[in-house]
């Protein structure tokens, strides 16, 4: 996609707000524990390549993806750590996995079997899934479970790198669900004649508020960003700094007189004369059009989204006559307000992660140290 860097809006990345985050988890981490920075959807929108490194810096001592071809992309970018993919991957790229050294989730022992006939001198790393309860994929029994894992002692060509399980519910208040979940895994790790290297339950959530089942390595995603898990149901023990603001700038404000309508539909008339600014940012963008009555920051102000959110533009009634360049901020900080990803996220009816992984690519990605650009 084509990057739009001859225009205003742009979203801005922190780079010390992601290494602060990744430090103060891992101060939070016994020593024989590590932290494998999740970097997966483009570093959940942050930018893959650029968020590995600045948690490499920070302590990080591995990663994370969904597919392959993220794997790839690190290894491509010259990231040497341990890279572990968390999805199944078609068994016929077992072979491309490893030969760059990248660790492969596998679910069944029908995958073994298939990858033990393309395979050949260097052995594939995998880590043993679990299903306790997600629901997605893994082993769902003891017996089957043992088995692979007695097959992966035994062969050449496979290096028995770990064993995980993915919690539903870590992010919520109740724990009946969560507990359930933790019995089975240790069910299924008791069948187990020598544990891996990894052993490993703990995404963001579960690190954060159930850190006696981290296992000797946590997955951190969405706290690497500074974005809590459980939007605002749970309360961070240490505080989570947002690392992406979305900026743009007025491109056009005009007076607009009463009885007069906005934007697609006509869902919007002005019930007096007012001031209109247009904003160069739409849904193609990945401001979603489900985010018309929010508000975006201009000089300190909430000032609110009115008529439909077009494809590359979009209106926001504003308290006077603004020039055209006047600073928006649509998440982020403004005088003494902000709107953060979760209260988007909230009036969109979703979750703050979901927001950021939604911005295109045509939105240029600026990292910056503390306010200055690199």
């Amino acid at each position: 996609m084509v990057v739009g860097i001859h225009r205003p809006s742009k979203l801005v990345i922190n780079a010390e707000a992601i290494r602060n985050n990744v430090k103060n988890e891992i101060s939070r981490l016994d020593g024989h524990s590590e932290l494998f920075a999740v970097v997966k959807a483009n570093g959940y929108g942050h930018g893959i390549v650029e968020t590995a490194k600045f948690t490499k810096q920070a302590g990080a001592t591995g990663f994370c993806v969904a597919i392959l071809d993220e794997a790839l992309a690190l290894r491509d970018a010259g990231l040497t750590e341990t890279i572990l993919v968390l999805g199944i991957t078609d068994v016929k790229y077992a072979k491309l996995a490893a030969e760059n050294d990248i660790s492969l989730t596998v679910g069944d022992q029908a995958w073994l079997d298939e990858a033990t006939q393309i395979l050949d001198q260097k052995p594939l790393k995998v880590h043993l899934g679990i299903d306790t309860g997600m629901g997605r994929i893994g082993f769902q029994d003891g017996a089957s479970f043992k088995k692979a894992a007695d097959y992966l002692e035994q062969s050449q060509q496979f290096n028995f790198e770990g064993v995980f399980t993915h919690f539903a519910t870590a992010d919520e208040k109740d724990t009946t669900y969560f507990n359930l979940q933790v019995e089975r895994f240790n069910h299924f790790i008791s069948q187990l004649t020598r544990r891996p290297r990894y052993v490993h339950v703990s995404n963001t959530a579960t690190s954060l508020w159930h850190a006696a089942c981290n296992g000797n390595m946590i997955r951190f995603g969405v706290g690497i960003y500074g974005m809590n898990p459980s939007g605002k149901t749970l309360e961070s023990p240490f505080d989570l700094q947002p690392a992406m603001s979305l900026e743009s700038e007025l491109s056009f404000s005009k007076l607009v007189q009463k009885g007069r309508s906005i934007s697609y539909g006509a869902t919007y008339t002005a019930k007096e004369d007012e001031w209109i600014g247009t904003i160069p940012i739409g849904y193609a963008d990945g401001y979603e059009r489900r985010l018309q009555g929010f508000h975006v920051l201009i000089d300190g102000q909430f000032c609110e989204i009115v008529g439909r959110i077009c494809m590359d533009q979009m209106m926001v009634r504003i308290p006077k006559s603004y020039p055209v360049g006047t600073k928006v901020i649509l998440a982020g900080k403004s005088g003494e307000k902000s709107i953060t990803m979760t209260d988007i996220a909230e009036y969109a009816g979703t979750i703050n992660y979901e927001i950021t992984c939604g911005f295109t690519q045509r939105l240029p990605r600026i990292y910056t140290e503390n306010g200055v650009v690199n």
